[in-house]
């Protein structure tokens, strides 16, 4: 930010975005998109402070790249995870800690793949569409602080390859 004289009593203040315009959807393999995508999140992450900002950014990359259902943020507000920004379907607002999916990755501090989540015990339906889910901890300070929650509505859609590019991904984001 700096400022530029509007007249002599008062500056304006002007904010730079240095962002590219769009995303560059990638071909190739799994692993080759997460590669040409981590780039470009670093890209949309660096020097923006605000988390919210930097969630929704982040979900709207992962679900333009790879057409995923839902992509989005619950963030642990006192004894409950709390949806934050996303991309899909309206979502369930509020999850216990160990419940379904994302909060069962919540009390185990690690992230989980599911390949039928219609096999998952307590699986919490906010939707009929989501066959398949992996669900991986932003952690402060050691502690769980949020998870980044990805369904897809084809079965067995999760991997190794997006444990690993997912929770690289999600380091990256800085929570204050």
């Amino acid at each position: 930010m700096f400022s530029l004289p509007v007249s002599k009593s008062k500056p304006a203040l002007v904010y730079l975005c240095t962002m590219a315009e769009d995303l560059q959807v990638a071909q190739g393999s799994k692993e080759e998109q997460y590669r040409a995508l981590i780039p470009q999140i670093k890209g949309l992450l660096e020097g923006e402070p605000d988390l919210v900002a930097n969630l929704a950014n982040v979900a709207a990359a992962l679900k333009e790249q790879f057409g995923w259902f839902w992509v989005g943020f619950y963030l642990v507000k006192k004894e409950e995870l709390v949806l934050g920004p996303f991309q899909g379907p309206v979502a369930c607002t509020r999850i216990k800690k160990g419940r379904g999916v994302c909060g069962s990755s919540w009390e185990k501090a690690q992230t989980l793949i599911v390949a039928d989540v219609e096999k998952f015990p307590g699986h919490i339906a906010c939707s009929s569409l989501s066959r398949s889910e992996i669900v991986v901890p932003l952690f402060k300070d050691g502690e769980v602080a949020g998870v980044l929650d990805v369904d897809s509505s084809d079965l067995d859609q999760f991997d190794e390859t997006d444990r690993q590019f997912l929770e690289q991904i999600v380091a990256l984001i800085s929570l204050h």
